[in-house]
């Protein structure tokens, strides 16, 4: 396999992680007339068709948190500030659903900013704005950084090929939850059983466990599958995006994200919620949402899983 990742020695200042965002956000296209860049503990985009506001977090000791949250965010943003201006005020100019949302995100920070292209555009930015060179500023280790397999707590920080163990545990909890087969006092210990299970980790306490995402107490019960759906929607989409539109992958190359952009705008946001989520994929790659184009995705950035 690939050598091991070096790992990148900070501080990196919050000021410079910031402009990174910020340049990132105008080379995706982001209208900052119409909205803007915060910060929060947890990343997330809200707001109005013409004030879209997304947030991230700073962690001085690794910028990846928040550049990775400002591309998620901006994925989604992205949709808000496309949707149809025709039909702003009526039902059929709202988004599709929220697992077409979360493909949105995840085609930008999973498909598009994970690939070595980008990398080829981000790592001259990122050594410029920290300072920084030798070979752990390099567009490969950066790559291989940002696509590194490693379990970790936080689902949000989750590598893709484990990412849905994380989303498979939160369905299975809450689903027993709401058909009470659950109570509410033993759900730190089935989360914490399967953590264990799942990804062969102790979860050490709860802010690292079931009290870690904004979904549950919010009342977003039900939420957690729309991200492995919108990843499977992602990869199909980029992968039709990709055949379409072979100035795609360069683009990224020099930070034009142009193409994809304007392939999203006609075959995603321009259709507001007038056609059912699977029509709009049929149109747009030829088939209804599957598994194929994602498992395949996976086996051409991680390899064929191995059985142990």
């Amino acid at each position: 396999g690939e050598p091991a990742p070096l790992p990148l020695d900070g501080p990196f200042p919050v000021d410079a992680q910031k402009r990174i965002g910020l340049a990132l956000m105008r080379a995706l296209g982001f209208d900052f007339t119409r909205g803007r860049l915060d910060i929060s503990l947890h990343p997330f985009c809200g707001g109005a068709t013409d004030d879209v506001r997304i947030t991230t977090r700073y962690d001085e000791a690794d910028f990846g948190r928040a550049l990775m949250g400002v591309l998620h965010e901006t994925g989604h943003a992205l949709y808000e500030q496309g949707r149809p201006a025709a039909w702003r005020n009526q039902p059929v100019g709202k988004a599709r659903g929220m697992s077409l949302h979360e493909s949105q995100s995840l085609i930008v920070e999973m498909q598009a900013c994970r690939s070595r292209e980008f990398f080829a555009f981000l790592a001259p930015l990122v050594r410029a704005e920290f300072g920084r060179d030798g070979a752990a500023f390099t567009a490969e280790n950066l790559h291989r950084l940002h696509t590194r397999v490693e379990p970790g707590f936080i689902r949000v920080d989750a590598d893709e090929a484990t990412y849905p163990a994380h989303i498979l545990l939160r369905y299975d909890l809450e689903s027993a939850l709401i058909a009470g087969d659950l109570a509410l006092a033993d759900l730190p210990g089935a989360f914490n059983d399967g953590m264990r299970r799942l990804l062969g980790l102790t979860v050490p306490n709860d802010r690292l466990g079931c009290l870690q995402d904004i979904h549950w107490p919010s009342g977003a019960w039900g939420y957690f599958p729309t991200y492995t759906l919108g990843a499977m929607a992602a990869a199909q989409l980029f992968a039709a995006a990709k055949r379409a539109e072979p100035g795609i992958l360069p683009g990224l190359a020099t930070g034009d994200f142009a193409p994809l952009r304007g392939w999203l705008r006609t075959h995603v946001h321009e259709h507001g919620s007038r056609l059912p989520t699977d029509t709009l994929l049929e149109r747009a790659t030829g088939s209804p949402l599957g598994t194929e184009a994602y498992l395949a995705h996976l086996e051409a950035r991680y390899g064929r899983p191995t059985a142990e």
